[in-house]
């Protein structure tokens, strides 16, 4: 079997992706001889990882090599899939996505059987949907695969840690009870010596060992005590460990005691994977990554929304964004928030802190209404058959004092509706039957037309049953009476704060009260445990919040969906969380996080730098034609000005001298597509106009880089005909997006100089730029290059395995901007993100060879 520390297999490998899989097999066939056979089908499963649509992951340079799960010989992971189908019932339409999305997290992490190794990286998830049951499909593989210590980091509440470890036991350890040796259990978290460090090797080779630790400092740091000891028995060293921080965010991130102590853990390490799993990623994003601290340099993976995942666009809808394909009506959201009067704030929380010591809340309409849509709606999944767990929220203060005082008047309110209902009050009833009514037509039935309708009559049979069996319940880190799903179904109200508001699954949420105005997104979608899954209930949830608040998440929404797009876009160009930093949306009230760590605006300069379309909607010949018609008014406009074009060596032709405001309005009427953000019209422009303040980009010089004949056919633009050239797009991309990966040759970036194409081609980068900063007239002056395209251009002979003919629909214009001056200057367009600073980290230039192949016109 190919042994994973052969050096030759990433040559072979990186020989197949570019040349072809017959290319390689001839030119290392008889240097592997037998081993041949072997070599392909491990790259073939290798590029299959690779190749998976689902889901997105930046990463490193490293190759994937987990090809998926190994039926003859794995045990932990077919016993947790014979768990999810049998004892869950969940059909292989709902495993299958949770099998691809974890063993793409095996793959990008190091294979177990390197001699050392760390590895950082993270795992994006949406809030209660399903992170930890990717987590668990993780540790299951990973063992499989040869890890054999798994820490689990579970939250920073023990309500928390005894989910993730009641979940944990219950889907790996009772399922192959004697291959996990469990270091701590349901009641206890981590204390030796009861599983002394020697277990975890001698005697227990056939064993992966498993914890499940709060961050907790005395926790970690018994923890970390324990790992000492086993390193000075030199146990760790042939130990591959991989860690788990569930809610990554939360105490891992920029703090005092808790993250020095995981990283003190790790560095204990030799052979480490650390993988971070939140839904709210954007203190981890944001973390130093030049620092030795927790930065997911390595990789960053979305986890696919699953099928019926009930979240924020759900509920609240979402601005459209940069790339969106939605339209409108998809963007609403559903008719499920209603709203909290800021009359009633100061009756359901102290306005200030020396109102706290005197405050009583009151039952207000708002609170009341909420209480009886929360037993109507239970009662409801009662008539329908469900019974389930059932919870209603009501967070208005992370105040201990103010939970408490929230007791007795809900007890009250229950009982008094109790009564009523059993003497049959009319006034109540009617009350309810319009309630219920006025509710179940705000979500139309064409929306979720697989639910049942349920007449008031038919819950009403069910609902004195509900209301009488509804206990208020206080979960706060004060109180005895906590919630614990592990019996019987329940109704409950559950008040609280800070224990609700982190990866604690409130069972059965069908309500959520909620006016606490947090300002900051992690902590607002945190807090917000409205989301996850509601089968057979999707129409009865309801949010009660402030207007404000509504807004505020409605921006969350957007937020989340947008940093999603950005790692599907960066994982489609091949970047690294090493080379780019995932942007977050800012917003002029809330802040990011209270962990900002080594954000800094995301700012559009294009000093010293050139750019160039990449993708095209080939689909889309309005888009195309408009393209057209730009190019065509910027070389007539250009012409009447005065620009008189002078011919070109290898055909095109070349117009001096033009005002930039014949420039800029061409960029405005110029369509780009959204997942080119750099070429957006708005971001060049105001960096055009700040330049212009201080006399340089006044005047430009205009190229048309035409074919030097006509055998693709031509173009005509601003009264001269064009020879098209012919750049194929990259093979499996279309028609919405055509890829044609590199416009510009690199001698193009100096056809306004005197410099010959072969000189050019023999400069490098700085070269180049100082032949333009130091040119008396191009030093302030830019330059636009237009490319009239084939729109049927067919590959070379010699790139038919990764290119395909481009098919639009139109005639296609592609357009590059060179900038003089450098990316240091001080002339910078602010745009409304952020991201990490990367400019510490040494990224490698592409090689020169990767231009090679784009220098002639009729490159593939």
């Amino acid at each position: 079997m190919l042994s994973v520390l052969d050096d030759l297999f990433p040559v072979f490998a990186d020989w197949a992706r570019k040349q072809g899989l017959d290319e390689a097999k001839r030119r290392f066939g008889r240097a592997l001889g037998d081993d041949l056979d072997a070599y392909v089908a491990e790259y073939e499963r290798r590029i299959a990882v690779i190749e998976s649509d689902d889901p997105p992951v930046l990463h490193g340079p490293s190759d994937p090599w987990y090809p998926g799960p190994n039926e003859a010989v794995d045990v932990y992971w077919p016993a947790l899939r014979t768990h999810f189908t049998t004892a869950l019932g969940w059909p292989d339409e709902r495993v299958r996505p949770v099998d691809r999305a974890s063993s793409k997290v095996v793959a990008y992490t190091p294979h177990p059987a390197r001699p050392t190794w760390t590895s950082k990286g993270l795992v994006v998830g949406y809030v209660q949907s399903g992170k930890t049951t990717n987590f668990t499909s993780v540790i299951a593989k990973a063992a499989d695969a040869g890890y054999k210590l798994v820490i689990v980091l579970s939250g920073i509440h023990n309500g928390l840690r005894r989910q993730t470890q009641e979940r944990l036991d219950e889907q790996l350890h009772e399922l192959r009870p004697t291959s996990w040796l469990m270091l701590t259990d349901r009641a206890d978290d981590f204390r030796p010596p009861k599983i002394q460090s020697t277990a975890l090797l001698h005697g227990q080779e056939s064993k992966v060992a498993l914890c499940v630790a709060k961050k907790n400092a005395r926790v970690l740091a018994r923890l970390d005590a324990w790992l000492e000891d086993a390193s000075k028995r030199r146990i760790l060293a042939d130990l591959p460990v991989l860690v788990i921080d569930d809610e990554a965010d939360q105490a891992s991130v920029a703090t005092t005691t808790i993250n020095p102590l995981i990283r003190k853990i790790l560095a204990k390490l030799p052979r480490c994977t650390y993988i971070g799993y939140t839904a709210t990623p954007f203190a981890n994003v944001l973390i130093d990554p030049a620092a030795d601290d927790l930065y997911p340099e390595d990789f960053i993976l979305n986890l696919p929304r699953p099928d019926g995942y009930f979240g924020t666009e759900r509920v609240f809808g979402r601005d459209a964004v940069e790339g969106d394909e939605a339209n409108g009506t998809d963007l609403d959201g559903f008719d499920m928030v209603r709203f909290i009067d800021d009359s009633e704030l100061d009756k359901l929380r102290p306005a200030g802190k020396k109102a706290e010591a005197r405050f009583e809340p009151e039952i207000t309409e708002s609170l009341e209404a909420a209480t009886r849509w929360f037993w109507l709606a239970t009662a409801a999944r009662r008539a329908r058959g469900d019974d389930e767990h059932s919870t209603m929220l009501v967070h208005t203060s992370m105040k201990i004092a103010v939970h408490e005082s929230f007791k007795e008047p809900l007890i009250d309110l229950r009982d008094s509706t109790v009564a009523k209902l059993r003497s049959r009050d009319p006034v109540l009833l009617r009350q309810l039957r319009s309630q219920w009514e006025d509710e179940t037509g705000r979500i139309p039935r064409d929306e979720l037309p697989e639910l049942p309708d349920t007449s008031f009559g038919e819950l009403l049979e069910h609902l004195t049953e509900v209301v009488a069996g509804t206990r208020v319940v206080l979960d706060n880190c004060r109180s005895e009476d906590r919630l614990d799903y592990s019996g019987e179904p329940q109704v409950a109200i559950a008040v609280g704060g800070n224990t609700l508001s982190r990866g604690l699954t409130l069972e059965g949420l069908v309500v959520s009260y909620f006016v606490r105005a947090a300002k900051a997104y992690d902590t607002l979608l945190q807090m917000a445990r409205w989301f996850g899954f509601r089968p057979g209930y999707e129409d009865l949830p309801r949010i009660w919040m402030t207007g404000q608040l509504e807004s505020w998440f409605r921006h969350l929404a957007t937020v989340e969906h947008e940093i999603r797009l950005d790692i599907d876009r960066y994982e489609q160009q091949g970047l690294s969380p090493r080379e780019f930093g995932v942007r977050i949306r800012t917003h002029p009230v809330l802040r990011i996080t209270a962990k900002m760590g080594h954000a800094q605006p995301a700012y559009a300069s294009y000093g010293g730098r050139r750019i160039q379309t990449r993708f095209f909607p080939e689909s889309d010949t309005t888009w195309l034609r408009d393209n057209l018609t730009a190019a065509d008014t910027l070389i007539r406009d250009a012409r009447a000005d005065g620009a008189v074009g002078e011919s070109m060596p290898g055909g095109g032709r070349l117009f001096r001298d033009v005002d930039a405001d014949i420039v800029e309005r061409f960029l405005g009427s110029y369509r780009t597509h959204a997942d080119s953000p750099d070429l957006d019209s708005r971001l060049v422009s105001a960096y055009i106009h700040k330049q212009r303040t201080v006399g340089s980009l006044d005047r430009w010089s205009v190229a048309v880089m035409g074919a030097d004949d006509d055998k693709h056919g031509t173009v005509r633009l601003g009264g001269h005909d064009f020879g098209r050239i012919t750049r194929a797009k990259l093979r499996g991309t279309g028609p919405d997006r055509a890829d044609i990966k590199t416009l510009m040759s690199k001698d193009h970036r100096v056809v306004d100089l005197p410099i010959t194409a072969q000189q050019a081609r023999a400069m490098n980068e700085s070269e180049l730029m100082g032949a333009r900063n130091t040119d008396p007239v191009a030093r302030d002056r830019g330059l636009l290059l237009l490319y009239p395209i084939d729109p049927h251009s067919q590959p070379d002979p010699r790139n038919v395995r990764t290119r395909a003919p481009l098919d639009a629909g139109d005639e296609v214009i592609g357009m590059a901007l060179v900038f003089p001056g450098n990316a240091e200057e001080k002339t910078r367009v602010t745009s409304s993100y952020v991201s990490v600073d990367l400019s510490a980290l040494a990224v490698e230039e592409p090689e020169e060879a990767e231009y090679a192949s784009l220098r002639g016109e009729d490159e593939g």
